[in-house]
């Protein structure tokens, strides 16, 4: 047996500074999806087994975690967050009005192969409407993308949006009479594998090279149509600029279940793919045994954003703690008038600290610079009988005595 202390392979521990990043991505999406009126939603990690299998294909019911509780349940992890959703409009469909536009930003777990990049348990960011079948809905999560983005500090991205109505229409006039499926499939390669490779695979798959040929030829001349057109228009109504936003012909997703437009978002000057994406399902909350409902919506790709940011340095400074203060633990006379303030400077929306232990006054500050917290205040025996505060800047050394009055000027 493995006595080691060590963290599971595929799971990860956020230190203080790695949560911070990942609280601010979040904290960005949140105000962003209420900004647009959205309401938040959250479902259990552990759902019925029954409710999780055979939802989303054979291959996901492999990489489900699933186990039986001591109540002799068969019960599994959620693996997304759209099954768990299509329960909720089920079993709450007399609450829930429509159009119910929802975001959910909470973990997952898959029982994947660990790699770079790909984690057993990672945190999900959804966004939906239920219940509309109007392209303002399209708009509207496009306008989220592109306001969100802009937020986190993002000069150059592109939102490719096509419509699998579009590619349905190109596979019908090329003449290709086998399943569009499988064709969507290999077409969803072309940023992996190319013209070349992808033509190959369909030759494989039983097209001829005249119906190759026309496929690519109409994929060239193809436009949005009418549905797509209207998207188009309320996306610029939505105050998105026009650089961030194109119409996309090979743009696939490579799930089945899309019915109208689709859209990914890529960011310039990243390798790492796409960031995000999404689409039009209006079948599949029936499907996975929810109300016959219309959807759109769109999934943030929370790991890659974070992986992203860190590598085109798009952070603010967060390097600070979010702790403004420390109050040191100065003198045992004093612990009376320290502990008050600390209250006071809380009950100003200061985050403060307070040392808990009567360590050396040299040991306290060093620790104030370890934590990268840029004020201490020190009450010694002069300070208290003068109803004063010495307060000091970590970054400039600076060092002044003040009121608590004036020390809330200061901070606030």
């Amino acid at each position: 047996m493995n006595n080691k202390t060590q963290t599971l392979k595929g799971f990860r521990d956020f230190l203080p500074r790695e949560s911070r990043v990942r609280n601010y991505v979040k904290n960005i999406l949140t105000d962003t999806f209420l900004s647009f009126g959205f309401q938040p939603l959250e479902t259990p990690a552990l759902e019925y087994k029954s409710t999780l299998i055979g939802k989303s294909g054979s291959e996901t019911d492999k990489l489900l975690y699933s186990f039986t509780d001591k109540g002799d349940r068969q019960i599994g992890l959620r693996y997304d967050l759209t099954v768990p959703a299509a329960k909720v409009l089920t079993i709450y469909q007399n609450e829930i009005s429509l159009p119910f536009k929802r975001f959910q930003i909470q973990p997952v777990w898959r029982a994947d192969k660990p790699q770079k990049g790909r984690y057993r348990e990672f945190v999900q960011s959804d966004i939906d409407i239920y219940g509309s079948s109007s392209p303002l809905a399209e708009a509207e999560i496009v306008a989220i993308i592109y306001q969100a983005l802009t937020k986190l500090n993002f000069k150059k991205f592109q939102i490719k949006l096509n419509s699998r109505i579009v590619l349905s229409q190109i596979i019908a006039q090329s003449g290709v009479k086998i399943d569009k499926n499988t064709v969507l499939q290999s077409l969803d390669k072309l940023d992996k594998i190319g013209n070349k490779g992808v033509k190959d695979e369909l030759v494989s798959k039983g097209l001829t090279p005249t119906q190759i040929d026309s496929l690519f030829d109409y994929i060239k001349t193809a436009q949005p149509d009418d549905y797509l057109k209207q998207v188009f228009d309320a996306i610029s109504l939505l105050g998105v600029p026009q650089d961030y936003f194109s119409f996309s012909p090979t743009l696939v997703r490579g799930l089945d279940y899309y019915t109208g437009p689709i859209f990914e978002t890529f960011i310039e000057d990243s390798n790492i793919g796409a960031i995000g994406g999404g689409g039009r399902y209006d079948d599949l909350i029936k499907s996975l045994g929810g109300p016959d409902v219309p959807a759109v919506g769109y999934a943030f790709g929370f790991e890659r954003l974070i992986e992203v940011i860190n590598d085109l340095d798009l952070l603010p400074e967060l390097s600070q703690s979010p702790t403004k203060v420390m109050i040191a633990n100065f003198d045992p006379q004093t612990l009376p008038q320290s502990l008050k303030l600390a209250s006071l400077l809380r009950q100003n929306n200061l985050n403060t600290f307070f040392y808990p232990n009567p360590d050396k006054i040299a040991k306290q500050f060093k620790y104030a610079d370890s934590q990268k917290i840029p004020f201490v205040v020190i009450i010694g025996s002069d300070e208290a009988k003068n109803n004063l505060v010495t307060f000091k800047n970590m970054q400039t050394r600076e060092q002044k005595t003040v009121t608590s009055e004036e020390l809330l000027q200061i901070l606030c």
